[in-house]
Parts: C-alpha cells; structure tokens; sequence
C-alpha cells in the first residue's frame, strides 16, 4: 500500500467503525431528541457503557472508567462507597468499587472531577448479560412471530437495554460513540449507544432472543437485568475473535485467511482504485450522452473518495472484537448468550474446520475481556436455511457446510462441558424452522437459551432442564448401528423417529431406520424397550460404521428427550469425513479445497443418483412386501 495513501484510509476506517458520525441528512433526519455524543469527549467524561439508567453488576467488583486532563483527580461514589483515581498522561482513569448486592433501588453514580461533576441517575444493581452473534441475533422483536404481544407486554422497568453501535478495528477502540446510526438492513436510523429503560417503544428494535432471555430471567429471578447486544450481521467468527489471538493460533486453516487478508491490505492502492472508478464513471457518462439519455444530477459529480479497501471489511479478522467488544471490555458482567455461524458456511469444510478452530478460542477471549475466565457463555447453534429435507432429497440436502458449522459448535460445547466446565450452554434451533435464512421463530429459541441460563445460574435446575439428549457410546452389531444415550428419547409426536443417517466404508449416507433396543420380555410376554438405546438399520448399508444426525440446513429430525421438554437431540455425526469426500470416490483419492464450482455439481449430482437408487430400493422392498400380504390374503 502507498504511504502516501493512509491518512485518508485511516479516516475512511475510522468512519466506518463509527467513531466518527457524518452529517445524516442526506439520508434521513434522525430523531431530533437525540445529540451524538462522541466515545470519548473533551474534560472530564466516562465511559458511554455508563449511563443514567444502566444496570451495575451484582455480587462483583465493578470497574468505572472514563477520560480527564492529564493528572486530574477523580472520585467516583456509589451505594454509599466512594473511590478515588489520577487521570494518567492518555487521559485514562479507573475506579473499582466493591461488589454489591442485587438492588431494585434506584441509585444515583456520581463522578467527580476538579472542574465538573457528572451524575449517573436511575441506577440499579443486578446482572448484565452480553449478546453477541450476527443478524440471527440482532433480528429485532418487532419482525418475528408473536412479537407483537410481546412488545405491548414489554413493560419491564427494571430490564435495561443498550444496543453497542457498529464498529470496527483494526485498532483496539476504547469506547462507542452515542449516535443515530444509519441501518442499510432497516432502511432507516437507529439510536444507538444509550441505556433505556425496557418499554414497548425501545423494546420493538431489540433482539428477539435477548428480549425473551432478559425477560424470562428477570421474571423468575426477581433482579434487575441488563442486556447489551453487541451483534452485528453478517459477520464471522474470525471478526469477533482478537487478532493477537489468531495470530498465535497453531491453526494452518486460520493462518491461511488472517495472511489472505494481510496480502490484500499490502496490495490495496486506494489511489488506483480512484482512478478506475474514474475512468468508467466517465465512460458511463459518454455512454449516456451517446444514447441520448439523462444523467441525474446525483451521478454527474465523478468520485473522488479514498476508498479503505479490504481493512474496511467489518470481517477482517479480529475487526468487530477491536470495534464492538473491546469497548465494552472489563465490563462486569453475569455472561453472554451467541448465535451466528451464517457467514462461515460459504467456504466448504474448510470453513467449518476454521471455524472449529476458532471457536474455542473466540470463547475465552470473550471471557477474558470481561475479567471472568469462568463466564457464562451460552450458544445457540445456527438455525435454518432453504427447503425443509425429505426422504427425496435426503442424500442432496446433506451436502452443505452450514451442517458441519452447527456440528462445530455443538463439538465446542461438548469439549468444554466434558473437560468439567459447567458454565458452558448449549442450544439447537435447526427444529424452530422456517425456509428463510432468518427464520422468525425467534422467542422459541430465547426460551430454550433462558432456560439453560435460569437452571445452571439462579438455582432452578430441579423445575427446568436445558441439556440436550448426549450420546454416551457407539457400537457396530451385526448390521447395525447401536446408540447409547443419556436419557431416554422420543419423537414429540409419537411417530417413527427420524433424522439418522448411517453409512458403510463406501461413505454413501441412507436415511436409518430407527427402533429402541429390546430388553427383554416382562412376565406376560410383553415385549420391553430401553429408550436410551437406539437401533440403526438401513438395507441400502449392510455393514455400517458411521451415523450422522439431523444432517440437513433444514433437517429432517424429530428426536427430543421424553416428555414435554423441549430439548432436541443436537446435530452430531460420529465420522470426520469432509463434505467434499462424501460419497467415497466422486472427486478422486485425494480433493483439494476449496472445490470448483464443476466439481460441486458432480458431487450434487452424485448424491441425487444415490437419493434416487434408494427410493427404487424402497419401492422394490414395499411392493415385495405387498406382494407376500396378497398371497397370504
């Protein structure tokens, strides 16, 4: 990159990460009762996580820091305590005050410095819940099934909300701004960076499962709640994961995009970029003058802006740690709730394994940031996109990375709840389906993240159950798959369980047949099943070794915990094989990744000729059986 080029590149990147706010009246008049206040301002200030009606953490200490003139002395006062601090050469100052108790009492926080005093009114004591994810997350309540009583139900006066403003790296930020944020996604601007209080007016634009988590938590728990939502769409993992940590990852998957990245900065030339753009605007305008058409005024002014290039990517590795978590970094907080995994799935296996990878590590960056190397951190697993599965297109609807995305975090959890972590949570939402890709079945999937948060974090584990049905063992006998479960399972509906899929070492997944292990005769005759063991057969695999579960974006899978628990068995498979390898053979011994648009479509094609030799499989076997009834008859 050109020298010459970075004071406009930095400004550019700066702009985007939303510290600084451009003139928004060209797009739309935000709401004229709110001024932008910039993330850190001249004198003394504090940060803008601190604000009149937020919600302190209880029963930990809790860190206040802000900004003054260089050796400034600074008090800060709260519930009765008072705690002192010097503001260093960068303006930077900090108190910790002692933990408290959870209070509904309305407190004032007072900060004082030599020349000003800055009051915090409307303040309560409870717990702070930290949303992050992508636009699955962020989906706001207003645009999901039923969310329309629950906004006129929305009256929580001691829920508090604060949405973080978009933001981004590669600089660590030190603070958000407060602002009317422009929303391309909403058409319109949305105020950003200020504690509310929970009404149905600020409520509507809050996410959908953070609202029914904060809801449902402050219900039974009686305590102030808290939540701050720092998702963003369309974002990756590798976003929100620190760079200094994906740097030191022992990944070559992970090394391979963050160098990818660093390569395209290194090649960027804003000023080349400029001059293009400049060529074809005018070309663009002779064109139009040829055909004798119109040129708008909005379009006859030629470019003349320094575009950012790849570092002004929100996905640039670490990007949306640096811009929207590091802000809120050292925050006491109870824990955090996060759903994405959308904008992984693009890059075959090779994504999901990055993603793997990364995973585990974005978790304990998180719980660093926020000082507690033991945090509550829940995930929900990545939901629905496309056409629901069928027995028609079973085999097709397993080609999709987004499965083994939904594999990779459910492979997360376990490695941290098996190695003892028991503040760990785990979710699946494949069942809250829909077609779309933001399926609006939003306040299922809050319920079932609250109720792993209520029974693991304020004492309700013997009224609620939110661990999914766990595979304890696997084992091939004679010409089956046997499963051995935690808990005893069922199709909700009482019918045929499905959603197995089992192969042989020819790696050509059927759809199982499914039955409970028999465990014998009672005295009358009768025969016993165990529910906690389950038969996996298929005729199209007499000798199965492997067995996937709920395989599909949209998955045809039905298996819960017995009774009316809602607790679905989690996307799981018991082979390594990579999506592009699967069936055995289609591409050759040895697949490069990422595959060919050509080589996609013969694998494709491959799993449709599979799908359509088992359905002629199936017919053959139910006429034969057919055939046997009528001669009996």
């Amino acid at each position: 990159m050109k020298s010459s080029h970075w004071p406009c590149l930095i400004i550019a990147t700066v702009i985007l990460a939303g510290i600084l706010t451009l003139p928004v009246h060209a797009q739309s008049m935000p709401r004229e009762d709110i001024i932008d206040v910039p993330a850190i301002s001249d004198g003394l200030c504090v940060s803008n996580v601190f604000q009149t009606n937020m919600v302190l953490q209880r029963d930990k200490p809790v860190h206040v820091w802000g900004w003054a003139d260089a050796g400034e002395h600074v008090s800060v006062t709260f519930g009765g305590e008072q705690q002192e601090a010097t503001a260093v050469e960068d303006r930077s100052w900090k108190v910790t005050l002692s933990a408290m108790a959870a209070s509904s009492e309305p407190r004032n926080l007072v900060v004082r410095g030599e020349k000003k005093t800055l009051t915090l009114e409307n303040i309560l004591v409870g717990d702070v819940w930290v949303l992050g994810g992508q636009s699955n997350m962020e989906f706001e309540l207003a645009k999901v099934e039923n969310g329309s009583l629950e906004i006129i139900s929305a009256n929580f006066p001691e829920i508090r909300i604060l949405t973080v403003p978009y933001g981004q790296g590669p600089e660590l930020k030190p603070g958000f701004a407060r602002l009317n944020e422009w929303s391309s996604w909403f058409g319109r601007h949305l105020r950003k960076g200020d504690w509310d209080v929970c009404t149905p007016d600020t409520a509507r634009n809050l996410s959908a499962i953070g609202y029914v988590f904060a809801r449902r938590i402050h219900k039974a728990s009686n305590v102030p709640i808290g939540v701050v939502d720092a998702s963003r769409g369309g974002t990756t993992v590798e976003t929100w994961t620190p760079m200094s940590v994906l740097r030191e990852m022992d990944s070559e998957l992970t090394r391979a995009k963050v160098a990818s990245f660093d390569n395209a900065v290194a090649e960027w030339d804003a000023q080349a970029d400029l001059d293009k753009r400049i060529t074809q605007h005018r070309q663009w305008i002779e064109k139009q003058a040829k055909d004798g058409k119109p040129i708008p005024d909005d379009k006859k002014q030629e470019p003349s802006d320094l575009r950012p290039g790849p570092i002004g990517n929100h996905n640039y590795p670490g990007h949306c740690y640096a811009g929207m978590i590091s802000p809120i970094a050292g925050l006491s907080v109870k824990g955090a709730i996060f759903h994405q995994g959308y904008n992984n799935a693009f890059d075959g296996s090779a994504g999901a394994d990055m993603y793997r990878d990364i995973f585990p590590e974005m978790i304990r960056a998180w719980r660093k940031a926020f000082n507690d190397s033991e945090m509550p951190f829940g995930i929900l697993s990545l939901c629905t996109d496309g056409y629901p599965q069928t027995r028609d297109d079973y085999c097709e609807k397993m080609f999709n990375a987004g499965i083994d995305i939904r594999a990779a975090q459910y492979q997360t959890f376990l490695d941290f709840y098996n190695a003892g972590d028991q503040r760990i949570g785990f979710v699946s939402t494949y069942d809250l389906r829909r077609r779309w890709y933001h399926p609006q079945l939003k306040i299922p999937a809050g319920e079932r993240i609250a109720r792993w948060a209520l029974a693991t974090e304020y004492g309700f584990s013997q009224q609620v159950e939110w661990k999914p049905p766990m595979l304890l063992s696997m084992e091939p006998l004679d010409g089956s798959l046997v499963l051995k479960l935690d808990t005893e399972v069922s199709d909700p509906e009482d019918g045929a369980i499905q959603g197995f899929a089992i192969a042989g070492d020819d790696r050509k997944f059927h759809p199982a047949d499914v039955v409970y292990a028999e465990r014998g005769k009672d005295g009358r005759g009768r025969m016993q099943y165990d529910r906690k063991q389950l038969v996996l057969t298929s005729p199209l695999v007499p000798t199965p070794t492997h067995f996937r579960y709920a395989w599909g974006r949209n998955p045809l899978a039905n298996l819960q915990a017995t009774g009316n628990k809602d607790l679905p068995f989690a996307t799981q498979r018991s082979d390594d094989w990579k999506m592009e390898e699967v069936p055995l053979g289609v591409l050759g011994e040895e697949v490069a990744r990422p595959i060919s648009g050509g080589d996609r479509n013969k694998i494709v094609q491959a799993l449709r000729e599979q799908d359509k030799q088992r359905r002629l499989k199936e017919a053959e076997l139910f006429i034969e059986a057919n055939r046997e009834t009528a001669k009996s008859d």
